[in-house]
């Protein structure tokens, strides 16, 4: 037997119970991993609160880190004993040990730790995919303006580095002072107070009346429409995210009226459908913590058991940077 945490209907942070499970063997084109860290992302929540429905009961988490105990049929990628991490569907990174899909499990490179692993997995790939696939129709070049908001945090602090290395001009919000001033320091070259600032009036000033190529946002309903005030013509509205709740319905012919802008919905698991794509973005992401450029910061562990108390914190909006369960 082993631990998971599950949840057998849709609530509050009350509802994740630590439960003994039973952990077979890997069918074909599966591995079984041992986890040395699991990773912690608002995708959690929305699937805990049930806006994003799953059956039940459902274990959760989407990102972890661990040691390959056993490979089934027809992988090839991966060997029992080697270290791996992951982004992946379906959901159950929070366990000791779990047999899963082993299309989107990458080799971890030795000079990467478990826990940075488990880190940046899913948040890394997020933005590696935003910055270098989601791009407005004109494209992007070094120089050019991008607004990101919640830029403080997981996602955030890893595309304010990753920005900054590609010569973007990267405008962070985040909802404090202190927040702020990480998003400076990870390589945002302005960051706004949104709760104390007129972000959208913030970014007209910053980029003398013209606005950004694209926005970035987690956050949802709360900055949605300032946001695509923000856009030059033509720009892109990139919405990877609902941490405020989701964006209401909306006029399509506003669009035009604001500059023929863009909208999309982006979402991680649509570029990591196969396992050439997964592991080529893999690599760029490894490349670039590799290389120094990006530094992925660990600000909060919580012990597995306390899985509740993670989730908390994360919906207060009480954290920074990434969130690691531990084991």
């Amino acid at each position: 037997m082993t631990l998971a945490v599950q949840i057998d209907q849709t609530g509050g942070p009350e509802q994740l119970k630590l439960v003994d499970v039973t952990v077979g063997d890997p069918g074909p084109g599966e591995i079984r991993i041992r986890h040395k860290a699991i990773g912690l992302n608002f995708i959690d929540v929305y699937q805990r609160s049930g806006l994003y429905p799953f059956p039940m009961p459902l274990k959760l988490g989407m990102e972890g880190a661990g040691i390959v105990e056993a490979v089934g049929a027809g992988v090839t990628h991966l060997k029992v004993g080697d270290r791996a991490a992951y982004a992946s569907q379906p959901p159950g990174s929070y366990c000791e040990v779990r047999v899963m899909p082993a299309k989107c499990v990458c080799v971890l490179p030795d000079a990467i730790s478990f826990e940075t692993g488990a880190a940046m997995m899913l948040k890394g790939l997020t933005a590696q995919y935003l910055l270098k696939k989601t791009l407005p129709v004109e494209g992007l070049k070094a120089g050019d303006h991008v607004l990101f908001h919640a830029a403080a945090g997981g996602v955030g602090l890893i595309a304010c580095q990753w920005a900054k290395a590609l010569g973007l001009q990267l405008i962070g919000t985040a909802g404090s002072d202190e927040k702020c001033a990480l998003a400076l320091a990870n390589g945002a070259v302005h960051a706004i107070n949104y709760r104390t600032e007129d972000f959208a009036a913030r970014v007209k000033d910053i980029t003398g009346g013209a606005g950004v190529k694209v926005v970035y946002d987690s956050v949802g309903k709360d900055t949605w429409d300032k946001s695509l005030d923000c856009l030059r013509p033509f720009g892109l509205m990139a919405s990877f995210g609902n941490a405020s709740g989701p964006v209401p319905p909306f006029a399509p012919g506003s669009l035009g009226a604001k500059g023929s802008i863009y909208v999309t919905r982006q979402t991680l698991f649509s570029h990591i459908t196969t396992r050439e794509a997964t592991q080529a973005m893999a690599d760029d992401l490894f490349a670039v913590v590799l290389s120094g450029q990006v530094k992925i910061h660990i600000e909060q562990r919580f012990p597995l058991a306390q899985v509740q108390d993670a989730h908390r914190a994360l919906e207060a909006r009480q954290t920074t940077g990434c969130t690691i369960l531990t084991l």
